[in-house]
């Protein structure tokens, strides 16, 4: 006796599926294209320039994928508006914000400038270092053969191709997630420091809260960073040298920009709340650092790492912890 057959399904089923799958592959977009606020065009599929690969990549820092990413925001501040398609070649950046111990070794050698917080228990070696001018973090930078970022790259380190509100996505800000100031705990997730106005707290140590996106930390919270670009009202205000590809804000970064007197400061803080926190968030200050802000920052590089220079890597060594 045989064993009878299983049936195959129906010319009916099959076509079933076959429409289904139809329909999901037409509605399925990717994140950055599904989710796209209103007006914004969808991302230009030619490639401005070819992306430069990785290459080496020192332990220290992370690598930011080339290509378009969606800047600023049509709704929230005017200061990032409109928001726009940019595309930034691949670079590098440090995963943690340039900690007082980092700072202090570079001064050391005497390729730093002496700098640092104000306030007390703000010194701990492993917390970033805050209070440096725009030039000292500048030079800070150039002297592990480095550079500040500009501000198109550290939105896109933050930001990614998915046009998210916060760096690690779309989920509130809070005190899982970055070190703001809180309703109920209160500035720095309600870490108070000692002296005097305790309750406005002081930065944690870095990489205290999850990595963000690349395996970044602290980009939405804990301190606020300095940037290469000199401050434009708005993105429209700034026109071509803000458009790219690889913008680097008004007069392209120069020494001197007629009309232009503050340089840009970008991320969350321990001292501002979830609002402060969003990936287009811009702030404006002087470059000399007057009024005095406890301000850090952090270094990128263009990829690949030249392993060749060996002065430049030593140096880098010495200035780290």
């Amino acid at each position: 006796m045989t064993r009878p057959t299983r049936a195959h399904p129906s010319g009916r089923r099959l076509l079933w599926w076959a429409l289904l799958g139809s329909f999901l592959v037409l509605w399925w977009q990717p994140p950055a294209l599904h989710a796209l606020p209103a007006g914004v065009p969808r991302r230009p599929s030619e490639q401005p320039k070819r992306t430069t690969p990785c290459g080496v990549v020192p332990q220290d820092m992370a690598c930011v994928p080339g290509g378009w990413f969606l800047r600023g925001t049509d709704r929230g501040q005017p200061a990032a508006r409109p928001a726009s398609w940019v595309w930034v070649q691949t670079f590098l950046l440090e995963k943690t914000e340039v900690t007082n111990g980092a700072y202090r070794a570079c001064v050391a050698r005497g390729a730093c400038e002496p700098a640092g917080p104000r306030y007390v228990d703000f010194d701990h070696p492993r917390q970033p270092i805050t209070g440096v001018s725009w030039y000292q973090a500048k030079r800070y930078c150039e002297a592990q053969g480095r550079r500040l970022p500009t501000e198109a790259e550290w939105e896109k380190a933050a930001r990614g191709d998915d046009g998210r509100r916060y760096p690690w996505g779309d989920e509130p800000a809070d005190c899982r997630r970055a070190i703001i100031l809180q309703p109920g705990l209160g500035r720095a997730c309600g870490r108070r420091k000692r002296g005097g106005h305790a309750e406005k707290g002081k930065p944690w140590p870095v990489a205290s809260r999850p990595a963000e996106r690349l395996g970044i930390y602290d980009l939405g919270g804990n301190v606020q960073e300095w940037v290469f670009d000199w401050f434009s009202e708005s993105w429209a205000a700034c026109g071509t040298d803000c458009a790219g590809p690889d913008p680097k804000g008004p007069c392209q970064g120069a020494e001197n920009c007629p009309g232009h007197d503050f340089r840009v400061v970008r991320g969350g803080s321990w001292y501002w709340p979830a609002s402060h926190a969003f990936t287009w968030r811009r702030r404006p200050h002087r470059p000399e650092n007057r009024p005095f802000h406890h301000f850090g920052f952090r270094c990128a590089a263009s990829a690949p790492v030249a392993l060749a220079d060996e002065a430049a890597g030593e140096a880098a060594a010495a200035c780290r912890p």
